[in-house]
């Protein structure tokens, strides 16, 4: 089931989509949480934080896993993103942080942390709400195009286009890890609900061929089409070529 919810600024885009998550932590204040990091769950982040200074959701009991982390980084490190998760979430909620998991980015042996990992995602229970960003190649987590879709946590090496999307955030591109850890879609996809989250013009074209184009492990995202319960919250600007092609399907 596929339901896209649209605002018209990414501010409102972002309450819209916390909306969604309060409505799981209201009903189930023991509720695992699937996160993710990046720019378009920036504003989601925002409006929990501030409902939970409010007193109107709480984060006491919830448990959280990372979608990923990058190679190399250490936790203390401004680009990783444990540093990510601290600064724009945990550290506004009353989370515990014992409760909240990620990959360890410099873990000395890869497999042995995906294998890690893994056990801490299946000693869950089950993701009751899973958040996505989409990557422009359309990449979920960062699980990258290829010619199947993964199942568990993998050590994936970053494309091109990914490092040079992420390179707005460090000093100079030659800083930007090239290889991550990463939930794979397998895991992604046994969330109870998945989260789907998408800002501006740049990503309205792979929005589109994610959620009605061909289904292929080349598209990563559009192995959402095949979810249970996928809810979809976007802007104008990113919706804008499904506007056009698929009016019917979205409502402001």
């Amino acid at each position: 089931m596929l339901k896209i919810i649209a605002s018209e600024t990414v501010k409102e885009n972002g309450q819209r989509a916390a909306e969604v998550v309060t409505e799981l932590l209201r009903s189930k204040p023991t509720a695992v949480l699937g996160l993710a990091t990046g720019s378009s769950p920036i504003e989601m982040y925002t409006e929990l934080a501030r409902m939970c200074d409010k007193g109107e959701i709480s984060f006491k009991n919830v448990k959280s896993v990372n979608l990923d982390e990058y190679v190399g980084l250490s936790p203390e490190h401004d680009q990783s993103y444990a540093y990510f998760m601290r600064n724009n979430l945990f550290d506004k909620v009353d989370i515990d942080l014992k409760n909240t998991n990620l990959p360890n980015g410099l873990a000395e042996d890869p497999v042995a942390e995906c294998k890690r990992y893994d056990a801490v995602v299946e000693s869950m229970g089950g993701i009751d709400l899973q958040v996505l960003g989409i990557g422009l190649n359309g990449h979920i987590g960062f699980n990258e195009p290829a010619d199947e879709f993964t199942e568990g946590t993998g050590l994936v090496e970053l494309t091109q286009s990914t490092i040079d999307a992420n390179s707005r955030f460090f000093a100079d591109k030659s800083l930007v890890p090239t290889k991550a850890f990463s939930m794979g879609v397998g895991q992604i996809m046994s969330a109870d609900k998945i989260l789907l989250i998408a800002t501006g013009t740049a990503k309205a074209q792979i929005l589109e061929k994610a959620l009605f184009g061909e289904v292929t492990p080349r598209v990563p995202a559009s192995v959402l089409q095949t979810a249970k319960d996928v809810v979809v919250c976007a802007d104008r600007a990113a919706l804008s070529v499904i506007l056009e092609k698929h009016p019917e399907c979205v409502k402001f």
